[in-house]
């Protein structure tokens, strides 16, 4: 089974038992939370795609961590002007772990 979400305004496809890596979500550790924004379901052969959500499709998922990315380098340069900046960054995200897709013709 295998299903696209939309969580924080971005897609992930998701498969049960899968790890994926989300931006930063405001949840504690081991907290288990559902998914409503279902936009398209996979069973083998058989599809569903929502309008835009798939009605009655939810998939539950469980907070793993929350860590931070690796440091990148961001560096402005006006060539003869003598405009230098270099700034570091690290992007903060949360590691979930998907346990149930389900949709009303599927017993789970």
């Amino acid at each position: 089974m295998l299903a696209i979400v939309d969580l924080n305004g971005k897609q992930y496809q998701v498969q049960e038992g899968r790890y994926i890596t989300v931006d930063r979500l405001a949840l504690e550790e081991n907290a288990t939370f559902e998914i409503g924004n279902v936009l398209m379901l996979v069973d083998g052969e058989a599809s569903v795609v929502g309008a835009p959500f798939v009605e009655g499709a939810t998939v539950k998922a469980k907070v793993l961590r929350h860590a931070r990315g690796p440091k990148i380098l961001v560096y402005k340069m006006r060539c003869k002007k003598g405009y230098r900046r270099k700034n570091g960054h690290r992007q903060d995200f949360t590691q979930i772990q998907i346990e149930n897709v389900s949709f009303p013709g599927r017993q789970a």
